[in-house]
């Protein structure tokens, strides 16, 4: 089994990589849908989060108000540890369990954990290998203007509350160029595919007669 963690500024190009990697037969495990379970109707993550912030933050229905929670953690440094430190270890419980169940139906799966904030959240080390999806800064709020229709002040604020290109490229392993078509990434993930499949056989193949 081989972990790799996949990460990437926003308007980078991670989902196009992670897409492919699934079509190609990883096993990816998107930890922004891990984040919304993780404080889903009826979990131990929801009601924690009750616990600390108050019924203020649930919709009529009992579900989280994600509006009203972003407004009470907005600039409260020690608001937004609370939460991380409520959400963020649930997620790793369900990423450890979803890992789990891939290895036990395939001891040589390709494991891709999908984290946004791989490097914001200090997880780097937890993987055998780091992939990044690299788009400059500047490019990728260009892209938030143009695709996602953001003012110009709001994409680089999306862009600037994430970790730094740099901060993000000394901890990769492998770096894919997020900068030209889909179709470029695309082809970039396949060549990956191709060496960690084969590195993956080999290790499998140690020791066999």
């Amino acid at each position: 089994m081989l972990r790799i963690g996949l990460t990437g500024g926003i308007a980078a190009g991670k989902s196009v990589a992670a897409r492919r990697l699934a079509e190609l037969g990883a096993v990816v495990v998107d930890h922004d849908v891990l984040a919304r379970e993780a404080v889903a109707p009826g979990s131990v993550g929801l009601a924690r989060v009750v616990e600390a912030f108050g019924d203020g933050v649930l919709l009529a229905d009992g579900s989280l108000d994600r509006p009203a929670l972003g407004a009470v953690v907005f600039g409260d440094e020690a608001a937004r540890r609370r939460l991380e430190g409520i959400v963020h270890p649930e997620v790793r419980r369900l990423s450890a369990e979803r890992e789990a169940a891939a290895v036990a139906a395939d001891p040589r799966a390709v494991v891709v954990h999908d984290i946004p904030l791989l490097v914001e959240t200090g997880q780097a080390d937890r993987f055998g290998l780091v992939v990044v999806v690299h788009a400059p800064a500047a490019l990728r709020t260009e892209r938030l203007v143009a695709t996602r229709g953001l003012a110009a002040d709001d994409a680089r604020a999306r862009v600037a509350a994430q970790a730094s290109d740099d901060a993000r490229l000394a901890v990769a392993d492998v770096v894919l160029d997020g900068t030209g078509t889909d179709t470029d990434l695309r082809a970039q993930v396949d060549a990956l595919w191709d060496r960690v499949t084969a590195e993956v056989a080999a290790e499998a193949g140690v020791g066999e007669e």
